[in-house]
């Protein structure tokens, strides 16, 4: 008849037992949990692991993922992608012509990131669904969204300390200008994006991330009505005559367009209170935003 062991005896086998298989298993990693996310279209996007090929659209959410610092992670990016001048060395995947699930597949990307323009979203997000390439998509109609896409970017890439840090010091900074502007008289502002060939002209409208710059850098809305069209016509513009005419392009275009038949006569082109704004700080919503507030800020309201 087999002797049974006695407790003590037992309970001192499991130890043994348990010390050999953790000494096995200290060699292998931690398998990490998923990261789980839910994106702009409230879509449930999970990453098995920190993204390490990512294929970033628009040049917006490219300059998010280099801001915190993973510029050596991204293997495609849009044609129109300027910033910073590194990107001219990585892939393109499509933007002049629409753009091309297999242009991007053939970066093996674990992550692609995109925004719902140029039909963008819409070619993309149901093909890459369908072969299971996870795919984030982002807004940016607000400031707080642009802080919060920050956050997001970060967590997906596993580096969300980075994120937070990055997204509060644009915070802080932003609080400065609220300070600075605080009490100020705000001036009727309007900002032209762009001239269209009919002549008609592009405008920053309210309810936008540009929008809210404006008013943030201590501005007013010149022009009443400015809703979901942004095309307005010259006569428009003129006839709302504002304290100040911001345009986002360069000095040449704006010389032209104020040499234009009635400009001269504009209240803000005739007291010098015309001037251009850097595109990539309007136009490219991200961290170089708040460069543009501040700037706008301290012209606008010098000390």
């Amino acid at each position: 008849m087999t002797e049974m062991a006695s407790p003590s005896t037992a309970r001192r086998a499991l130890l043994r037992h348990g010390a050999v298989a953790s000494l096995a298993l200290a060699g292998l990693p931690a398998r990490a949990a998923p990261i789980v996310l839910h994106d702009a279209l409230g879509r449930r996007v999970v990453l098995p692991a920190p993204p390490q090929r990512i294929v970033t659209i628009f040049s917006s959410n490219t300059e998010l993922v280099v801001a915190l610092g993973m510029l050596d992670r991204i293997v495609g990016v849009e044609d129109f992608t300027r910033f910073p001048a590194e990107v001219a060395r990585i892939a393109k995947v499509g933007g002049r012509l629409g753009f091309s699930a297999d242009a991007v597949v053939a970066q093996q990307p674990d992550l692609v990131i995109v925004t719902p323009a140029r039909q963008a979203a819409h070619q993309l997000v149901a093909p890459m669904e369908r072969i299971g390439v996870p795919i984030l998509v982002l807004l940016s109609r607000s400031l707080a969204e642009v802080l919060g896409n920050v956050r997001l970017i970060a967590q997906a890439g596993g580096v969300s300390g980075r994120g937070e840090a990055l997204a509060a010091s644009l915070q802080a900074r932003l609080a400065q200008v609220d300070a600075r502007v605080a009490g100020r008289t705000p001036p009727r502002m309007l900002m032209l994006t762009g001239r269209l060939g009919s002549g008609m002209l592009l405008v920053a409208r309210p309810d936008t991330y540009t929008g809210e710059a404006m008013l943030r850098a201590g501005g007013r809305f010149a022009l009443a009505g400015a809703g979901a069209v942004p095309q307005v016509s010259p006569e428009a513009v003129l006839a709302a005559d504002p304290d100040v005419l911001l345009f986002a392009g360069s000095e040449e275009a704006l010389r032209d367009l104020v040499a234009q038949p009635g400009w001269r006569g504009m209240r803000a082109v005739r007291v010098g209170r015309a001037a251009t704004v850097s595109r990539s700080e309007f136009l490219i919503p991200g961290p170089r935003t708040v460069d543009g507030v501040e700037k706008l800020a301290r012209w606008l309201h010098p000390a």
